[in-house]
């Protein structure tokens, strides 16, 4: 047979086959043709059925032999049985035939026909056999058919793409083969379907790339148990290797006991301990089935997961915090030792318990309902709630404070979530937290309110359109004395005994608050009228004025109470109305000790002119322009001076004088007296020591100390120093100390008189004199105060009470002045009562030092 061109492909046209109407036609249509001579017909039955069923000795497909018949058919070319039969098995065989002559074709069976989705021959016949090749194979086509060069050459079976009708790709193996069709050469095409092939290659390579990549070792066995399979992930976690494993005992690999066949008969999946090669134990869950061959065993590896669930208990178990997990039908399925310890529970009593069984109460300490409970509200909302802050009632009778967090815990299969909640026992930190609080709204001395909350009581108060509020601002009257005098621990005590006084005497629904030093405050809403406040003031006055005692002393406490009385639909704030009470109180002030005052605006103007003149003395000082002036004291019954009180002059350039008491009073508000006092103490013992030695004249040095000078720790040191550069001894200097002073700075006093230093008493009878006093205090003089002396020949009570203090104090051997004398009847009246000394206008002015010689001597007659 010649050689077929492949240029025939593309320019021959070849003879078709067109059956005609005496052809047998079968079903789909292909062609056939009969041929005759049964002898060769048998032998051709036989000759293909073993070529269907066997390879040949070079161990080719027999499908490639199939070509063989095609040329014992057109050798038989008169037809005939054997041709029909032929045929008829070509259009059965599974396997798709085509032949093509000069590039078209000419044949297709049944199976081709399907290969490209054609229903019928002739779909195809005529067709160019390159359209039915993918366009990726065509060239792999042709160069195959271009190397078979003799009739009966095939090539090697090939995989290629077939292009269907619909423009599909089909994956097929196919051979050619070098044949004849109606005597002219042509291309036998056999081709076999791979599509199901694929799809079991790609399944076996799916599952060859699972077993390979899986976690998990898979080991498959013999029925008898020996390994014939073993994955990458069973080399991992036994560390034996693939050539190590193979037909070894699968119980001698895995370190211990298995019997495929028992793990099977168990149910599939039991719990083991197996060993590693280098002996580390292992916790794994092994999954067994039987396959047709033996056993396959999955053995996932649980160590790390147990491992670390045991941490996890661990870790859970010495927590300092509460963990319970209350599952969907309401019951505790866990619990910790913490849980218990905190909720009083004994030790694993907690678990199968309803969670409702655990006492809860809110802050305010109302039970909390079931429908309430943290693991009703999380199965409601299904999101973790936070910072809850509950009580649990213990079955101790205990109450714990307990932060709570909660949140949905779903198990696989679980359709109703647990509840994993959380709790810490935060009854120190909360009691912690109230004491703080505590103690940033209340003064630590005196456990009163403080300013912060006495500000926050009186905003309520004021808001309250329905309510009249009493703003009553209390100051101690010379506090200072006792705080400066006999220390700050007696102060601190007064304060608080004065403290406890007020709460005693306030109504319970009254704020008594400390706003700082020696200033109290008490807001109330109990009254409306003027007359019931001041009948208040009265009576907090009586109760805080009852004597105290203190580290063996018996104290007594006078107090000025400034009040405002706020009307609904009072515009001030609560910081005015407070700052208004504090006007009022220093109004009291002026009136003298233990008073009280009302608040009225003309207040404010007081207040700021007396700062004005505050500010104007503190320049005066600076600038030296307070003079010190000297007042004659004489001899009653010699007409003699016997001393000179030093006092502060200041000049004010508006107002003019200043009287010396007043000034006093602005000095010591500003913190001035002090300064004052030690610049009058020098200077006066220099001037008067000169004076003295200038005229021969023997006679006193009299200056006041302030309360602050009598708590001053240098006073001794000042005092001697001075008397040093003046060239005085002791006895030249009498420091005179106002009476109320005196009863709270006896230590002072003593101190004093010990280094020879005379003290007088000023304005005695002020305050609380009595003859205990003057026994108990080393005393030289005592002053009568002129307001009774301003009495004496005017009232009929005054001479009484001025004599009863000179009988007093010539009792204990103490010299009597009387200030202030201003009359002739006044002086004739102390004459007569046996007054020893005097001073005041009618005796002498004060005045400056060279004034002095004209005083002197001065008989008063």
């Amino acid at each position: 047979m010649d050689q077929m061109d492949p240029d025939d492909l593309d320019g021959g046209t070849p003879d078709t086959h067109r059956p005609s109407d005496q052809d047998s036609s079968p079903a789909n249509g292909a062609a056939t043709r009969t041929v005759g001579k049964p002898d060769r017909h048998a032998a051709l039955v036989r000759l293909l059925t073993e070529l269907s069923a066997e390879r040949d000795h070079r161990g080719e497909p027999a499908l490639a032999f199939l070509g063989q018949g095609y040329r014992l058919l057109e050798q038989n070319s008169d037809g005939g049985t054997l041709g029909t039969q032929y045929l008829t098995m070509v259009e059965a065989s599974p396997y798709g035939i085509c032949v093509h002559q000069r590039g078209k074709v000419v044949f297709v069976n049944s199976a081709a026909m399907r290969f490209v989705g054609a229903k019928v021959s002739t779909e195809i016949i005529g067709m160019h056999i390159t359209d039915l090749v993918d366009t990726g194979s065509q060239d792999a086509l042709l160069a195959r058919i271009g190397s078979l060069v003799a009739p009966g050459a095939f090539s090697e079976p090939t995989e290629m793409r077939l292009r269907t009708l619909d423009g599909r790709g089909v994956a097929v193996e196919s051979q050619a083969v070098l044949t004849t069709w109606e005597g002219q050469p042509a291309y036998q095409v056999i081709m076999r379907d791979l599509t199901t092939q694929k799809a079991a290659e790609a399944g076996l390579r799916f599952q060859a790339a699972l077993v390979g990549h899986a976690s998990d070792a898979i080991i498959a066995t013999s029925p008898d148990g020996l390994v014939t399979s073993w994955n990458p992930a069973a080399e991992a976690v036994y560390g034996h290797e693939l050539d190590q494993v193979i037909g070894v005992p699968v119980a001698e690999v895995v370190g211990a006991p298995m019997s495929p066949r028992q793990v099977v008969a168990a149910g599939g999946v039991v719990q083991a301990t197996h060993f590693s090669a280098d002996g580390t134990a292992l916790a794994v869950r092994v999954s067994a089935a039987e396959m047709f061959d033996g056993y396959v065993l999955l053995c996932a590896d649980e160590t790390a997961q147990r491992r670390a669930e045991a941490e996890f208990a661990t870790v859970v178990e010495t927590l300092d915090e509460g963990v319970l997990v209350v599952g969907p039908s309401g019951r505790i399925e866990l619990a910790n030792s913490a849980a218990h310890r905190i909720s009083g529970v004994p030790a694993g009593s907690l678990v199968g318990l309803e969670s409702r069984t655990l006492r809860l109460h809110d802050e305010q300490g109302v039970p909390v309902p079931v429908e309430d409970l943290p693991s009703a509200r999380v199965r409601r909302s299904g999101k973790v709630e936070t910072g809850r802050v509950v009580q649990v009632r213990r079955r101790d009778g205990a109450h714990r404070w307990l932060s709570l967090t909660s949140g949905p815990l779903m198990a696989p299969g679980q359709s109703v979530p647990s509840v994993l909640t959380s709790f810490a026992d935060i009854t120190e930190r909360r009691a912690i937290s109230e004491r703080l609080a505590y103690e940033a709204t209340h003064d630590p001395l005196t456990r009163l309110a403080n300013r912060t909350l006495a500000l926050n009581r009186l905003r309520l108060t004021i808001a309250d359109p329905a309510r009249t509020t009493t703003v009553m601002f209390i100051d101690l009257d010379k506090f200072k004395i006792i705080n400066d005098s006999l220390g700050h621990t007696v102060g601190d005590q007064v304060l608080r005994i004065i403290g406890d006084r007020l709460r005693a005497v306030a109504g319970p629904s009254d704020l008594v608050g400390r706003l700082g030093g020696d200033e109290f405050l008490v807001i109330t809403t109990g009254y409306t009228e003027a007359a019931e406040v001041r009948a208040l003031a009265d009576h907090l006055q009586r109760h805080l004025a009852e004597s105290l005692t203190v580290h063996g002393r018996e104290l007594h406490i006078n107090t000025s109470i400034g009040i405002v009385i706020a009307e609904p639909g009072d515009t001030r704030t609560a910081d005015e109305l407070l700052e208004d009470a504090d006007l009022a109180m220093y109004q009291a002030k002026t009136f003298g000790p233990g008073r009280y005052a009302f608040y009225a605006p003309i207040m404010r103007k007081r207040v700021q002119d007396r700062f004005t003149l505050e500010q104007d003395l503190r320049n005066a000082v600076a600038e030296g322009l307070v003079e010190t002036v000297y007042q004659p004291v004489v001899d009653l019954r010699t007409g003699e001076m016997v001393a000179v009180k030093a006092k502060s002059r200041w000049d004010h350039p508006v107002r003019g004088p200043i009287d010396p008491a007043e000034l006093a009073e602005i000095a010591d508000d500003g913190d001035l007296l002090t300064v004052i006092g030690a610049e009058v103490l020098a200077k006066a013992a220099g001037e008067i020591s000169r004076w003295r030695a200038d005229h021969g004249v023997n006679c006193n040095v009299n200056v006041s100390l302030s309360v602050r000078q009598l708590g001053d720790s240098t006073l001794l040191q000042v005092v001697q120093t001075t008397l040093e550069k003046a060239g005085l001894g002791p006895h030249d200097l009498s420091l005179d100390v106002d009476e109320t002073a005196l009863k709270d700075a006896a230590d002072a006093v003593d101190a004093l008189r010990k280094t020879g230093v005379r003290v007088t008493a000023e304005r005695f009878g002020a305050g609380y004199s009595s003859l205990a006093q003057l026994c108990r205090l080393d005393l030289n003089v005592i002053e009568i105060d002129r307001s009774f002396v301003a009495d004496l020949g005017i009232s009929s009570d005054a001479e009484p009470i001025v004599a009863g203090i000179m009988a007093m104090a010539h009792a204990v051997d103490l010299v009597v002045v009387a200030e202030g004398v201003e009359t002739a009847q006044q002086l004739k009246v102390l004459h007569e009562l046996g007054c020893d000394w005097a001073k005041g206008p009618l005796v002498a002015p004060p005045g400056p030092v060279s004034d002095l010689r004209s005083a002197y001597p001065h008989v008063v007659r």
